[in-house]
């Protein structure tokens, strides 16, 4: 059978989706992770904003541009939250949630609606097989900060961590295959062995792995201590952090619920950078917060150019019902797009003036791929690196940067 499993969000959903191709592909399928004709199409949804989950739509309608016959299963964050928007369209036989995902391929004759309920500890369900350079890992699920604009703890469950035996035999088996490995989940910064958040110390049982390489996913400002970094400085983590943020306003941050103010993140930047050469921290930040004002927002701008960010992924507030924000007064739409608008164009700068900066350092890349003219891999760091050179596809490249090139950099082998 000719299958597509397609993914739309988070790197945990990317996980779980290459688990479920996995699956697919020991019974003997024939499985994709693109659009094309297939006989069963799998839509791996999201619903982080309002666009993910019209996104998510959306794809049902070229699934059945490419096979009007075909069957559509749909799991994932946007039928968690709403299985009615995706059950009522025609050519879609199937809906499941976030839990218990792997059951969907047991029986391709399965219709209706299935929302298993939310688990409370760790589901140890997949198994996944490297296919890229680059692997994920999952070591965590759910979320307990109930920050006021989000939706995901309700629709992922509370925080659990995975058993720290089985993380490290997962890595054991991909290191055989790939040289990087991201650590992925909900809210990885919550990791926990026995209760206990124990973070810094599932990095320290990756010290062995000297072959590999390793990225971290999203972290929490009250991650970054003493511990961690010491942590991080005797491993093979590569020097990119991704800390999120939401605003540079503390007043905003608290109606988020957030857990910390402006001044402690800032500490932990100053930490980063003063135990790392040439480390880069990216981060998200949401505008059109409700109750934003010109002034929040301002504050906002003051503060991400004093963190010196590489890179911020900018999100325009979305309404989610059930969250306390969505009972919060909005901002206007034309005002958000405004101050998009104003905080990419600093984003740029701030991009540009990073990018600079590593002209001084020589890096190290992993080729990942060929478009057709560049051998393209990201530094440490997490530059993009465009090479015209010829390189061999997941290896090692040590180079120097030249200039902003594309959504990354130009550079050369040395």
């Amino acid at each position: 059978m000719k299958i597509v499993v397609y993914t739309l969000g988070c790197k945990v959903n990317q996980y779980e989706s290459e688990g479920l191709m996995f699956s697919l592909k020991s019974l003997g399928n024939e499985v994709f992770s693109e659009i094309v004709p297939a006989d069963v199409y799998i839509l791996n949804s999201c619903a982080v904003t309002n666009e993910a989950e019209k996104k998510s739509r959306q794809t049902i309608a070229k699934f059945k541009a490419c096979n009007p016959n075909a069957k559509i299963y749909v799991c994932g964050c946007a039928s968690q939250k709403n299985s009615k928007q995706f059950n009522d369209i025609d050519g879609v036989v199937y809906v499941k949630g976030t839990a218990n995902k792997l059951s969907l391929i047991d029986d391709f004759n399965k219709t209706g609606v299935d929302i298993d309920d939310l688990p409370i500890t760790y589901n140890e369900e997949f198994k996944v097989e490297p296919t890229k350079t680059r692997a994920y890992i999952k070591i965590q699920d759910g979320c307990n900060n109930f920050c006021s604009y989000c939706v995901i703890p309700y629709l992922r469950g509370r925080s659990r961590s995975r058993d720290l035996m089985s993380i490290l035999k997962e890595v054991d088996e991909l290191s055989k295959y790939v040289k990087e490995i991201v650590i992925t989940g909900i809210d990885i910064t919550d990791y926990k062995i026995d209760g206990e958040r124990a973070f810094s110390k599932l990095i320290e049982m990756l010290e062995p792995y000297k072959n590999i390489r390793f990225r971290l996913g999203s972290l929490e400002q009250g991650l970054i201590d003493e511990n961690f970094i010491n942590a991080m400085k005797n491993s093979n983590i590569c020097p990119h952090f991704h800390l999120s943020l939401q605003s540079g306003s503390d007043t905003v941050l608290k109606r988020m619920n957030r857990k910390y103010t402006t001044k402690q993140y800032l500490k932990s930047i100053k930490l980063i950078n003063k135990n790392f050469k040439n480390p880069s921290i990216t981060t998200d930040v949401i505008v059109g917060f409700p109750q934003e004002t010109n002034k929040e927002f301002e504050e906002t701008l003051r503060f991400v150019k004093k963190a010196g960010f590489y890179n911020i992924h900018i999100f325009p507030y979305s309404k989610r019902s059930g969250t306390l924000a969505e009972k919060m007064p909005q901002v206007d739409g034309n005002i958000k797009k405004e101050r998009v608008k104003k905080l990419s164009l600093i984003n740029e700068k701030l991009n540009e003036k990073f990018i600079k900066k590593a002209k001084r350092f020589q890096h190290q890349i992993l080729v990942e791929e060929f478009d057709g003219e560049y051998y393209i891999g990201y530094t440490e760091n997490y530059i993009k690196c465009y090479i015209i050179e010829k390189c061999e596809i997941n290896e090692f490249v040590n180079v120097k940067i030249k200039q902003k090139f594309k959504d990354g950099a130009l550079a050369i082998k040395i």
